[in-house]
């Protein structure tokens, strides 16, 4: 029979026993019990009990404690009464299966024997029990020992693991603690099963490249360079002397000790490109914005926080036109909102007038409003419309505040989650706009009501099947687009190495997109979340999953940084940046600081774990309430920052991102475009294409979803690059061929000549199709039209 405890041994078999003889000369000495517990002492005799015990207890034999180490792993409080009765009655009510006693009142309880325990003689355990002077109840150093079988295991003195170690990992010694402080950042308790597979396992997964194991249950994980960081040096190996938690045969540290291994390669490639492009002031602002959009007018429409603003001459809506920031005095154009919108949702609809449509708010009234713009002007000259909004006309079913809207395949828009205003209930639903006919209409989503307060904002995704992404804490699934019931659950997302249970959503806040999308669309499409936080401490990397396709499961990279509260903008070329947020905390006032300065830049096109470039650093903080924008420059636009975190102001600064590939000193491409509505599968031209650098033959062509972006979520994104032909400077664009590819919605269309964007122009890909420009046909808003 093998071994329970190793399978490559052999461990006796029925009624069948390998024996084996110590033959060291260095157990303890025996010293002379006299007396002990009130018997045996002068020269009565004690026994082992043999009788009596619970079912199938049984004596084992008198075993030698101490000659390596302890040989029980749990040793419960001294009882002057104790008995073997008592202590073993002990061991069984805490489920273990093995029990000792020693110095007549020390009870022992476990499932084997540590440390190489030997037996001894059984007249060694001759000290009598605290409790019953007649039972012996070990001795000095010796431990009476009782099993619920047969056999105990017995497992050798524990030795640091050298061989057999996952991946690329390779023992390094034993590492002192710089007490009082740590070595490597990340923690992880692992109390009753740590090892050295279990701790690298975990650190190499999330992107460590070193590992220790402290205490026999704590696993640590970090980088090399932390040792030097941290003034770290190794020690005797003889200070690392304490058994795994879930491997008592190899060590895990001791005290202030690290068992410590390197991963003997590389697990994340954060490339440090020469061109790293910069952080650029824009212009004065009037408000700290929380919500951002890019108009089809060019110009970027602006929502702040109404009542709750510390503006007091704030309508609470402002239009930034590019064109002006050189004059501040008519860049901005005040807007009007009625009710609160701080912490609403928003998405660009459809219609003819790409109309900014923006649900929920703060509370009461404001969390039910439904509320409409249609940029106008042009640059350099102001428009008229302003935001429309009338709750007793027009007003959603559930008040929601931090809810999250996607404009489905069929036209129409889903309103999703939220709570019904601050500290208060959740609002698990769904609802549709334009509202169906019936009476209540909302979809009770059981998974949102559990696990509120930590699903805020969800991310929300259509799929090339029809089907609806929808990622809310630190779970996911697909939903039908017809029933919202649930089609696939899918595997929770990573967490971070300390804890499995870190989430993405608000207030936990990551952010999340979509990987590119190329034609003919037959890949399956990525999904793509960066940052979070482990309730206060943030996340430092990045999961995405491609969930429509097999064998689905999370990938998981590193990020350089931690970051909460971050922010991603789709950029020209199909990369993503990535900028904003901070090092600690959660989303909300006052809950986070340590901001992260630093931009990265993702690229969805590189080999996992080499994805990630490390670009420059602002120096203005963008916490809470910041967002990153697409510009039709190529540009990106950054905003925002109201924390209410001491030391840092509501941000009234308004700055750009210039990506590297607008700092190459390249002359930007240009075309012409005259069909800005395009229908599914169709054919489009644009004329005039010039590229300074190379040729049609190399260019690409892309299509940014146009977006509404609040705490990170950027709703309705999405990028396509389609299939196109030229014919000199002529090229003929083959739109998307269905609302499940390309829901219907408009877009920036880019060409790009090797890195470098072009300008944008707009265009409508697949129409109206819910005749939202119809809707809503009420007396104080105005239709444009399908």
């Amino acid at each position: 029979m093998v071994c329970s405890g190793n399978s490559s041994e052999f461990c006796g078999g029925p009624n069948r026993l390998n024996v084996y003889n110590y033959t060291g000369t260095d157990l303890p000495p025996v010293s002379n019990p006299g007396g002990g517990g009130g018997g045996g002492g002068g020269g009565t005799p004690v026994f082992p009990v043999t009788s009596g015990l619970p079912g199938t207890w049984n004596y084992s034999a008198c075993y030698v404690d101490n000659a390596s180490g302890r040989v029980f792993s749990d040793q419960l409080p001294d009882n002057a009464n104790t008995t073997v009765q008592s202590c073993v009655n002990a061991c069984i009510g805490l489920n273990f299966t093995v029990a000792g006693i020693e110095f007549a009142d020390q009870c022992f309880c476990g499932n084997d024997l540590i440390q190489g325990a030997v037996t001894a003689p059984d007249s060694d355990c001759n000290m009598g029990c605290a409790g019953n002077a007649t039972e012996a109840c070990g001795g000095p150093n010796r431990l009476s020992v009782y099993s619920s079988s047969s056999n105990v295991t017995v497992f050798p003195v524990p030795t640091p693991q050298k061989t057999d170690l996952p991946g690329q990992w390779v023992y390094q010694g034993c590492l002192a603690e710089p007490v009082p402080n740590r070595v490597f950042p990340n923690q992880l308790f692992n109390v009753n099963n740590n090892s050295a597979e279990a701790c690298l396992n975990q650190c190499a997964a999330f992107g460590f490249g070193a590992a220790g194991m402290e205490f026999g249950d704590e696993c640590y994980c970090g980088d090399v360079s932390d040792i030097q960081s941290n003034n770290a040096s190794f020690a005797a190996e003889s200070d690392c002397n304490i058994a795994c938690s879930g491997d008592p045969i190899h060590l895990c540290g001791g005290e202030s000790r690290l068992s410590t291994y390197f991963w003997n390669g590389t697990l994340n490639v954060w490339h440090t490109p020469e061109n790293t492009g910069y952080y650029e002031f824009l212009i004065g602002g009037l408000i700290p914005p929380l919500l951002a959009t890019v108009g089809i007018n060019n110009k970027v429409s602006f929502l702040e926080k109404g009542g709750t603003s510390e503006f007091a001459n704030s309508t609470g809506a402002y239009e930034l036109d590019l064109s002006l920031v050189d004059d501040f005095s008519h860049a901005w154009r005040e807007m009007h909102v009625k009710t609160d919108v701080f912490c609403s949702g928003a998405v660009v609809l459809p219609d003819k007038a790409a109309r900014i449509l923006n649900v929920g708010g703060w509370s009461l009234d404001s969390t039910f409003g439904v509320r409409l713009y249609a940029p106008d002007g042009s640059p350099g000259v102001n428009g008229t419309n302003d935001w429309e909004e009338n709750g007793d006309e027009l007003k959603l079913q559930n008040g929601r505040w931090y809810p999250s809207a996607l404009v489905l395949t069929n036209g129409s828009v889903l309103v999703v989650g939220g709570e019904s205003g601050s500290n208060a209930p959740a609002v698990p639903t769904l609802e549709i706009l334009p509202r169906p006919p019936g009476g209540d209409t909302t979809v009770f989503l059981d998974f949102l009501n559990r696990t509120d307060p930590n699903n805020l904002y969800p991310f929300l995704f259509n799929l090339p099947s029809g089907n609806i992404f929808i990622g809310y804490y630190n779970e996911a699934r697909i939903l039908d687009p017809v029933t919202f019931d649930t089609v696939t659950v899918l595997p929770n997302m990573p967490g971070s190495v300390e804890s499995f249970l870190a989430g993405r959503t608000y207030p936990l806040e990551g952010s999340a997109v979509l990987f590119p999308q190329y034609a003919p669309y037959t890949d399956p499409v990525t999904v793509l979340v960066c940052g979070g936080s482990n309730f206060g401490l943030a996340v430092d990397n990045c999961v995405s999953i491609s969930p429509e396709a097999e064998n689905v499961t999370w990938t998981l990279e590193r990020m350089p940084s931690r970051r909460v509260m971050s922010c991603f903008a789709a950029l020209p070329d199909g990369t993503f940046l990535i900028v904003n947020g901070a090092q600690q905390g959660v989303a909300g006032f006052g809950l986070a600081s340590d901001p992260n300065l630093s931009a990265l830049l993702y690229d969805p096109s590189q080999p996992a774990r080499e994805r990630i470039s490390i670009l420059n650093n602002t120096i203005v903080a963008r916490l809470y309430h910041s967002e990153a924008t697409l510009l039709p420059d190529g540009r990106i636009l950054i905003s925002g920052s109201d924390p209410q975190t001491p030391g840092f102001p509501e941000e009234l600064r308004i700055e750009v991102y210039v990506p590297p590939y607008l700092n190459e000193g390249r002359t930007q491409p240009s075309f012409n475009t005259t069909e800005t509505d395009w229908d599914y599968g169709g054919s489009y031209q644009i004329t005039n294409v010039h590229l300074a650098h190379g040729t049609t033959s190399d260019m690409r062509v892309s299509l940014i979803a146009a977006t509404s972006s609040t705490h990170g979520n950027m709703m309705g994104g999405r990028t396509i690059f389609p299939a196109f032909t030229c014919a000199g400077t002529t090229c003929t664009i083959t739109a998307p061929p269905d609302a499940k590819i390309s829901p219907p919605g408009w877009h920036q269309l880019f060409i790009l000549d090797g890195p470098t964007p072009s300008h944008s122009a707009w265009v409508r890909i697949g129409g109206d199709p819910a005749e939202l420009g119809n809707w809503p046909d009420l007396p104080d808003f105005t239709r444009p039209g399908v």
